[in-house]
């Protein structure tokens, strides 16, 4: 469930009691439901005729800008228009620094504690905990207390009422964000198809690589296997006695001297 969706269904009663509320009926209306628990959006009560005529009427003016500070403002506007306001009862102040609180997150989400104890009167770091830790169990915020960093996190909050002007603020800052990013998803596309790029040209690198290597192998595998081969304890043949050899390895005949021929053919003839 989304943060502060049954606050406006907390506010439907004082919506149709207020619809013939004139006067004083309205002005304790508006005390009323600023006071009650759970109930932390105003705005449908200005459509209300009779609460609008309070604006406009001396007697109850007060009553009106009341219920303007807890629509839209925060617990500083009260301290610093005091005098033009009604006097909080505690269960009124303590609602509008739970506000505050989410007014102060849609400007920074890291919320210092010596912050927050300025803008909310509060003089000790336990007492301002217990507020946050409320805050949290009401539904009006998400965040986790850093008592090691002193400040809060804030996560997610409820979303306040808007004042009337400020629309057109809001569209433009929306617009901005949009464009920033639009900007932003621009720049992240241009990366990724640089960085891909990048990837698919290392790869056909790597497989050019990787190719060239195999044929390296390949041819010098096919040199190995096509040279001759000698074992160590072959030898080539030699030449049969009366025969030498070239050195192309053709026979040629050798002739013997006459001598040996004659002696030979003496020592037969005395046999």
């Amino acid at each position: 469930m989304d943060l502060g969706s049954n606050f406006a269904a907390k506010l439907e009663q004082y919506l149709l009691m207020g619809k013939s509320m004139r006067g004083a009926a309205a002005a304790k209306l508006i005390q009323s439901a600023t006071s009650a628990p759970g109930v932390f959006v105003f705005g449908e009560l200005f459509d209300l005729p009779g609460i609008r005529n309070l604006e406009k009427d001396e007697q109850y003016n007060q009553s009106y800008a009341l219920l303007q500070l807890f629509a839209y403002k925060t617990y500083q506007d009260y301290l610093e228009n005091k005098d033009q306001l009604p006097i909080l009862n505690e269960a009124q102040t303590i609602k509008l620094k739970h506000l505050s609180i989410v007014s102060m997150a849609t400007e920074r989400r890291i919320l210092p504690y010596p912050l927050l104890m300025s803008r909310l009167a509060m003089s000790t770091i336990r007492e301002l905990e217990d507020l946050i830790i409320d805050a949290i169990y009401l539904d009006i915020l998400r965040g986790k207390l850093d008592q090691k960093e002193s400040q809060l996190e804030v996560e997610y909050t409820m979303g306040r009422d808007l004042e009337p002007g400020k629309v057109e603020a809001m569209l433009s800052a929306l617009r901005d964000w949009a464009s920033t990013t639009s900007a932003v998803l621009a720049t992240l596309d241009s990366q990724i198809n640089s960085i891909s790029s990048q990837n698919a040209f290392n790869k056909k690198q790597k497989d050019d690589y990787e190719a060239h290597v195999q044929q390296l192998i390949k041819e010098v595998s096919e040199k190995k296997e096509s040279a001759p081969a000698y074992s160590s304890g072959t030898r080539k043949p030699l030449a049969s006695h009366g025969q030498a050899t070239t050195g192309t390895g053709d026979r040629m005949d050798v002739d013997e001297p006459e001598g040996s021929a004659a002696g030979g053919s003496k020592g037969k003839n005395r046999k």
